[in-house]
């Protein structure tokens, strides 16, 4: 006589620890939005930075514990929107976009949107694409742009009035380049836990100083920086199959 076995009840619960790391970067893209909406404007790009640092530990955390969950995905995906995608745009939109009227509402929406659907993009190639490259700028550096640049304005006590239209086209292009077909660098394929070149230790240990000479300046230099690799990656590769094709064909 066959005996069937009991239906397996699911899993309840959640692990803690890595959505411990995506709730505070979610805080922290919440936490921005309220600073901008009182033009505390340093506070809020600080805090658009620490959810970039939250969100870069919650996933390897969750690697290393062996807790990678649908569910953990899902929840990263939603706090990165509202980190990456709602919290710069309204930062820079109660900055310096709104003096533009509907040009100002238009490019924070411009960079929203793109950050959706940026996001929706990577979710449905995960497993597919190839894990050394991102198609598209991310949206964390997409953030760092408006975070820094605003970062440093105000550091400098530059007025988001005196730059809005300059502020609504990094906005708009950072929008544009996370939707783009360009290839970035993922440096996934950097291993934390091997050996490591001594020079590549010392390389890391002169970055960190040059990053505290003038932390505003030099983090909006490095996004803006990672955001011209992509085309440029792209326009170089180009040339060199140009280059291929004529060698062949001559």
């Amino acid at each position: 006589m066959d005996e069937t076995l009991p239906p397996r009840k699911r899993p309840r619960g959640i692990y803690l620890l890595p959505n411990l790391f995506t709730t505070a970067a979610l805080f922290a893209g919440f936490y921005a939005v309220l600073s901008a909406t009182q033009d505390r404007f340093e506070a809020a790009a600080l805090a658009i930075f620490s959810a970039m640092v939250l969100d870069g530990f919650d996933g390897r955390i969750a690697r290393i514990t062996q807790t990678q969950t649908a569910f953990g995905a899902e929840y990263d995906s939603l706090s990165d929107m509202v980190a990456f995608g709602v919290a710069p745009a309204l930062v820079a939109y109660h900055w310096a976009l709104g003096e533009l009227g509907k040009v100002g509402w238009l490019a924070a929406f411009v960079y929203t949107a793109a950050a959706a659907l940026r996001l929706a993009r990577f979710n449905t190639q995960v497993g597919i694409a190839d894990k050394r490259y991102f198609q598209g700028l991310a949206s964390p550096p997409a953030a760092a742009i408006i975070a820094g640049g605003i970062w440093t304005a105000n550091d400098l006590g530059i007025d988001g009035s005196d730059v809005s239209w300059l502020a609504a086209f990094l906005t708009a292009v950072a929008g544009l380049l996370m939707v783009s077909n360009f290839r970035y660098q993922s440096f996934k394929q950097l291993s934390l836990h091997g050996r490591v070149p001594f020079l590549l230790a010392v390389a890391v240990m002169l970055g960190f100083a040059v990053v505290f000479i003038y932390p505003p300046l030099v983090l909006f230099l490095m996004a803006l920086t990672y955001a011209v690799s992509g085309p440029a990656w792209t326009l170089m590769v180009l040339r060199q199959n140009r280059a291929k094709r004529r060698r062949e064909t001559s």
